[in-house]
């Protein structure tokens, strides 16, 4: 090749190179070249004596000099190196190179360059083997014919995208390429057609959709009208060229980002990016299941109890607690106040007069009682425990409550008591079944207690939620009488 390229911008001539003549050119008869060439070198190269240049290969590139127009070996340009280094041009070293693009040897043509940028200074050769700090977005706004050619560098992990279309290449569904924006395209509409064939026997109508998409594919190379080609890269690596560099590109937009933590798991970097999260945050504890170890209620065997945070619509935060027995069997669930007692009782009546008040989810603290006037019912303080569930749940938990009373069981039992439980236990089955219209009431001096409103946030007519002050004997039920928040201290201080 004859070609003439202008030395890097980095590569400066040593002070002992001299410029030499220009050799003429060889023979190009294969026998007499040979000759020539035995000649020529024996002769001491063109500058005539022992201490000359050799001529480089007759393919080897080189350049002329700045003065004279005379050429200069490639190889007399460079800097020492090592024997054993093995840096060519396109990978400089660290300490000799201008911070700025690498250049790479295209793998498709022998005499052109690749350039592939990096957004951090790395080693030669280690642009494939590390991901950046950040991930990069790169947006080609109104994409002509003269951009096509763009050569493109596009990881496995980058997601490329053309909004006119709709279209999309996921990440690592292809592998990593070096290419052109219509190189991109081709690949795409090769692996479409690939399968046409049994597409058009087996599902003719989905064939006929994708031939009409392959279609827009093949007229959007043609550049009718402008388009925008974004590739988004979790790791940093990929790149679009930039044919004005180093002049800014108005066309093209470069945007750096942080990773999140989804994209991170996809690169296997989760450890690194968890770090960077505060450690026991309110967010967490609302999304982890918390475990811990107790002991069953019934039989006393090792068992785990899980505990999580949930948020109740337009009420407050609770923590729900479960324990199941391997041993045993026994499985059981509590739920308690996330928050301060309310400076107010609640007390909560529901008119049921349909069957799907049964559905409606209901917060039972430990401190509320419950009522059913035309049972004449009343279910004390402290029964039952703590429950989130819905209406129809409680009120199986209360006939299950009665039906295993031992006072109304075995030898312990009467006629006329068990005629009772039973004529009971069959009027609360009516209300869960919807049959008979009833009162619900819910009566919670700490104001704990939660029923859904199915209107929210509207009212409920059938709901009815009254605030009240709460009396001495509810204050000591619940140690309030005895328990001051405030101005402690000093009265503590004063005392000693």
């Amino acid at each position: 090749m004859t070609g003439r390229v202008p030395p890097p911008p980095h590569v400066t001539a040593p002070s002992h190179v001299t410029a030499q003549p220009t050799c003429p050119r060889p023979p190009r008869d294969g026998g007499a070249r040979a000759r020539w060439r035995r000649q020529h070198v024996r002769a001491g190269g063109c500058g005539g004596g022992g201490g000359g240049v050799p001529v480089p290969a007759p393919r080897r590139r080189g350049w002329r000099a700045a003065a004279g127009g005379d050429r200069v070996s490639v190889h007399e340009l460079l800097p020492q190196r090592s024997p054993s280094s093995k840096r060519s041009l396109s990978a400089p070293s660290p300490a000799t190179a201008a911070p700025g693009p690498t250049r790479r040897s295209s793998p498709r043509a022998g005499s052109r360059s690749r350039v592939c940028a990096t957004p951090w200074p790395s080693p030669p050769g280690s642009v494939w083997e590390l991901l950046g700090p950040l991930g990069i977005l790169m947006l080609l706004l109104h994409c002509r014919v003269q951009d096509m050619n763009r050569e493109v560098v596009k990881t496995d992990c980058a997601t490329a995208r053309i909004p006119e279309l709709d279209f999309e290449i996921p990440a690592f569904t292809q592998k990593g390429v070096l290419t052109t924006i219509e190189g991109i395209i081709d690949r795409a509409v090769a692996g479409l057609e690939q399968d046409q064939p049994i597409r058009r026997v087996t599902d003719e109508e989905v064939a006929s959709k994708i031939d009409e998409f392959i279609g827009k594919l093949k007229q959007l190379k043609e550049v009718h009208s402008p388009f925008t080609f974004i590739i988004d890269d979790p790791s940093g690596n990929s790149f679009v060229e930039n044919p004005h560099a180093p002049q800014k590109d108005d066309a093209l937009v470069v945007t750096h980002y942080r990773r999140t933590p989804q994209q991170a798991a996809m690169l296997g970097l989760e450890g690194e990016e968890l770090d960077e999260k505060p450690a026991d945050s309110v967010e967490d504890l609302r999304n982890e299941v918390l475990q811990f170890n107790t002991n069953c209620p019934e039989c006393n065997a090792p068992a785990n109890t899980n505990m999580k945070l949930v948020q109740i619509p337009h009420f407050k935060e609770v923590i729900i607690m479960a324990t199941n027995c391997d041993s045993c069997g026994h499985r059981t669930n509590e739920v308690k106040s996330g928050g301060a007692i309310e400076p107010q009782g609640t007390r909560i009546t529901l008119q049921i007069t349909d069957p799907s008040d049964m559905t409606r989810d209901i917060l039972k603290s430990e401190t509320c009682s419950v009522e059913i006037p035309e049972l004449e019912f009343e279910l004390g303080m402290g029964a039952l425990g703590g429950k989130f569930t819905t209406l129809e749940g409680l009120l199986k938990d209360i006939r299950d409550l009665v039906e295993r009373n031992p006072f109304t069981l075995g030898d312990s039992s009467t006629p006329g008591k068990t005629e009772k439980l039973q004529e009971f236990i069959g009027k609360l089955n009516e209300i869960i079944e919807g049959k008979t219209k009833a009162h619900f009431i819910m009566d919670d001096p700490a104001g704990n207690s939660y029923l859904q409103n199915v209107y929210a946030p509207e009212e409920d007519p059938e709901l009815k939620v009254e605030r009240y002050e709460r009396t001495f004997e509810q204050n000591e039920d619940l140690g309030l009488n005895d328990m001051k928040t405030e101005g402690y201290e000093s009265e503590g201080a004063s005392g000693r």
